[in-house]
C-alpha cells in the first residue's frame, strides 16, 4: 500500500512538472488606449523637442515564468507622428526625414528576450525606419500582470526605453543643429486574447 501511495505521488508530481513545462505563453494585443510612445530630440542645444506616435499597434507573447520565450511585433504609422507643430510635422514626413510616402510604417520585431532580474530585462530586435533596418535594444521594466477590475480582462504592462541615432536610418538633415540621438520612451498595456 505504501509503495502504491509513493508511486501515485511520484506520478502526480511528474505530471504536474510535465504540464507546467508545456504551458505556452499568452498572446496579448497592444491596448492603444492605455499605451503610448514618445521621443525626445535635441534642438540647437536649447531644448528637447517632444514627439508622440498616435497610431501604433501590434501583439506579443509573454509568460512571466519564461520571458526568454516571448515574441513581439509592433507597427507605427509614420503619418501619426506629431511634435505639436504643423510645419515641423510636415517637414519630418518628407524625404529628408521619415519619407512617409515611400515608407509609411516603422516596425520593430523582437528577436532576443533577456531577463536581468525579477522585474527588468531587455529586448534585442530589428528596428526598421525609412526602409533601413538596424538592431535596437529596449531596456524593459515589467510593471504588472493581472486582471483589469473594470472589464475582467487579463492585462500585462511594461515600460521600455532606448536611444537610437537617426543618422543610422539615413536621416541626416540638419545634423549639428538638431540632435542625432533620439531617446524613445514606451508604455505598453497588453490585453490578453
Amino acid at each position: 500500500m505504501l509503495k502504491l501511495t509513493r508511486a501515485y505521488l511520484l506520478s502526480a508530481v511528474l505530471s504536474t512538472v510535465l504540464l507546467a513545462s508545456h504551458v505556452e505563453a499568452k498572446t496579448f494585443d497592444i491596448d492603444i488606449v492605455h499605451s503610448s510612445m514618445a521621443f525626445f530630440i535635441d534642438h540647437l542645444g536649447f531644448s528637447r523637442v517632444i514627439g508622440v506616435a498616435k497610431e501604433f499597434g501590434g501583439s506579443f507573447e509573454f509568460d512571466a515564468a519564461r520571458p526568454e520565450a516571448s515574441s513581439l511585433a509592433v507597427t507605427v504609422k509614420v503619418a501619426s507622428i506629431s511634435t505639436n507643430n504643423a510645419q515641423r510635422d510636415s517637414d519630418i514626413q518628407g524625404a529628408d526625414w521619415f519619407n512617409a510616402t515611400e515608407f509609411p510604417e516603422i516596425t520593430f520585431v523582437g528577436k532576443e528576450f533577456k531577463r536581468a532580474n525579477e522585474n527588468t530585462g531587455s529586448i534585442v530586435g530589428d528596428l526598421t525606419i525609412a526602409g533601413v533596418t538596424q538592431p535596437a535594444t529596449l531596456d524593459v521594466l515589467f510593471n504588472k500582470e493581472g486582471e483589469n477590475p473594470w472589464d475582467k480582462s487579463h492585462v500585462v504592462g511594461f515600460s521600455a526605453q532606448t536611444t537610437v541615432k537617426r543618422s543610422d536610418f539615413g536621416m541626416k538633415s540638419a545634423l549639428g543643429m538638431i540632435g542625432d540621438e533620439v531617446r524613445l520612451y514606451i508604455e505598453i498595456e497588453g490585453r490578453g486574447r
